[in-house]
């Protein structure tokens, strides 16, 4: 049966964003050689959204975000380790949310969840 989720970034920056996962996020990993590091992930949750003409994402799209228990104290966190954000916290119904920049150019969602 499942056991987990493997979930990938593509990045044109992979090495930094590897190294930014490690050291800016302290992610746990595996080193599996050449480079390549598998991160290991606490846990994980999986939401299922509509795909509808005009609004959200097209169908067969997806997205990773991270989540945490106190969203003020974790930006704070991140912001003394030189974790630059590209938006201030905002309540989006489902949770407080924010987004950080990372190497390759792009943005990764961080919420604190309401449910």
């Amino acid at each position: 049966m499942i056991k987990g989720v493997h979930t990938m970034f593509y990045s044109s920056d992979a090495d930094g964003l590897r190294d930014f996962l490690k050291d800016k996020l302290s992610l746990k990993f595996t080193d599996v050689g050449g480079g390549w590091l598998i991160f290991d992930l606490p846990e994980a949750d999986m939401g299922c959204h509509p795909a509808e003409d005009g609004h959200g994402a097209p169908s067969g799209t997806h997205d990773i975000s991270f989540y945490c228990d106190d969203i003020e104290e974790t930006v704070k966190e991140l912001k003394a380790k030189g974790v630059e954000f590209t938006a201030p916290v905002e309540d989006h119904g489902y949770g407080l949310v924010t987004h950080f920049k990372v190497p390759g150019n792009f943005a990764i969602q961080l919420y604190q969840p309401k449910y």
